[in-house]
């Protein structure tokens, strides 16, 4: 069965507690590992930047792919892998929750720039505020 498909969303999570846990090395092994991970599931990385508390990954997924069931994959799989390289003793924990935005096409070349940017942006304080608010939020647990 052949599917056409044109989804694009604007994914974003932080390391817990926002701590500095995406230092350069890791960061080497990190971006190529996801995008690797999401080539295995069928899904595309436009783009994918952060510092060294948050990232952003601007990705295709395909309908026959829950949002939710890649970020989990991801997430699980990119912790793990870093926590087998040596570069640094800490423990590679990313909070929980994430933030999703879609993004039409015609909205994808700003949207890629903006991540690609990042380290840019955050230096500058050129940041958009609705795109860093997922990085921002913290999951506590219900009172």
């Amino acid at each position: 069965m052949h599917i056409y498909w044109r989804t694009h969303y604007h994914l974003g999570w932080a390391t817990k507690d926002r701590s500095p846990f995406i230092t350069p090395d890791r960061e080497a092994i990190l971006y190529p590992y996801i995008r690797g991970k999401s080539d295995a599931l069928g899904c595309m990385v436009q783009a994918i930047g952060g510092i060294h508390d948050h990232l952003h990954l601007i990705v295709s997924i395909p309908p026959t792919l829950a949002v939710t069931d890649f970020i989990k994959q991801i997430k699980g799989s990119s912790s793990n892998h870093l926590n087998q390289h040596p570069h640094d003793q800490r423990t590679f924990v990313w909070q929980r929750g994430y933030g999703v935005i879609t993004i039409g096409s015609k909205q994808c070349d700003r949207a890629i720039a903006y991540v690609m940017n990042q380290k840019q942006h955050h230096q500058a304080h050129t940041t958009i505020a609705a795109l860093e608010l997922a990085q921002t939020i913290h999951n506590h647990p219900p009172t």
